[in-house]
C-alpha cells in the first residue's frame, strides 16, 4: 500500500498561504489514485518536532544499551520520524520563505531525520532515491536574474541537505509574489502572482499524479 508523508510548515491556514494551498492540491491528486493508500501527516506549525539538542545527539552515539532514561526517550521520538521517512513512497513538504530560509520548525525536523549512518552520509539507505516534492512558496520573485536572486537560501539549502546528505530525488514547485495582494507596493504584480500560483497548482496536481503512479 502506497504511502505519503507529508509535512506542512506554514504559520497560516490553507486560505491564507500559498504553499499549504499547493500542498493540499498534490495530496489531493495523490489520494485521488490511492484512495486505500495511507498519508502520514506532520502540521510543523501547530506540532512542533523537537529541536536537536545534546541529549538526542549523543544518544545517536551511545549504544543503546547504554542509554540514560532521557537519551532513551529523546532517540525514540527521534527514531519515530526517521522510521516514517524510511516507510514513505514519497515525501511532500510545503516550505515557505521566511526571512530568507525555510521555517525552523522544518529545520527542527530535518534535523532530526539526518541520521548519519542510517539515512545520511551512507552509500545504501532505506531513504535513498526517494522522491521529495517541496512547494518552496515566496513572496517576492528570487528567480535567476532577478536583485534578490541571492537571496535564495530555500532551494539551495533543501537541495543540498536532503540530496548531497540523504541522497533523496528532490522536485520543487515554487509560488512566487505571494504578498502581491496584501502589500500595496507589489499591486501591479497581482496579475502575475496569480499566474503563478496557478501554475503552481496546476504543476502540484499533475506531479502528485505522476507520483502516485510511480508508487503504485
Amino acid at each position: 500500500m502506497a504511502t505519503l508523508l507529508h509535512l506542512d510548515s506554514a504559520l497560516w491556514p490553507e486560505q491564507n498561504s500559498a504553499s499549504r494551498a499547493v500542498t493540499a492540491a498534490f495530496r489531493q491528486a495523490w489520494e485521488s489514485q490511492h484512495p486505500d493508500g495511507t498519508v502520514i501527516y506532520r502540521d510543523l506549525n501547530a506540532a512542533p518536532v523537537p529541536h536537536l539538542d545534546t541529549l538526542t545527539a549523543s544518544a545517536a552515539f551511545t549504544a543503546p544499551a547504554e542509554h540514560t532514561p532521557e537519551q532513551a526517550a529523546a532517540f525514540a521520538e527521534q527514531l519515530k520520524l526517521v522510521e516514517e521517512l524510511e516507510g514513505a513512497d514519497a515525501v511532500l513538504i510545503g516550505a515557505p520563505m521566511y526571512n530568507f530560509t525555510i521555517p525552523s520548525t522544518l529545520k527542527a525536523w530535518i534535523d532530526q531525520v539526518i541520521l548519519v549512518g542510517r539515512t545520511a552520509l551512507v552509500e545504501e539507505s532505506a531513504v535513498k532515491g526517494t522522491p521529495v516534492y517541496i512547494v518552496a512558496s515566496r513572496g517576492g520573485s528570487y528567480a535567476p536574474g532577478t536583485p534578490r536572486e541571492p537571496f535564495e537560501y530555500v532551494q539551495n539549502y533543501l537541495e543540498g541537505v536532503l540530496t548531497e546528505m540523504m541522497g533523496v530525488e528532490v522536485d520543487f514547485i515554487v509560488p512566487e509574489l505571494t504578498l502581491a495582494h496584501s502589500n500595496p507596493a507589489m499591486a501591479e504584480l497581482i496579475p502575475l502572482a496569480d499566474a503563478s500560483k496557478a501554475r503552481a497548482l496546476e504543476e502540484a496536481t499533475s506531479k502528485g499524479k505522476e507520483a502516485a503512479l510511480k508508487a503504485a
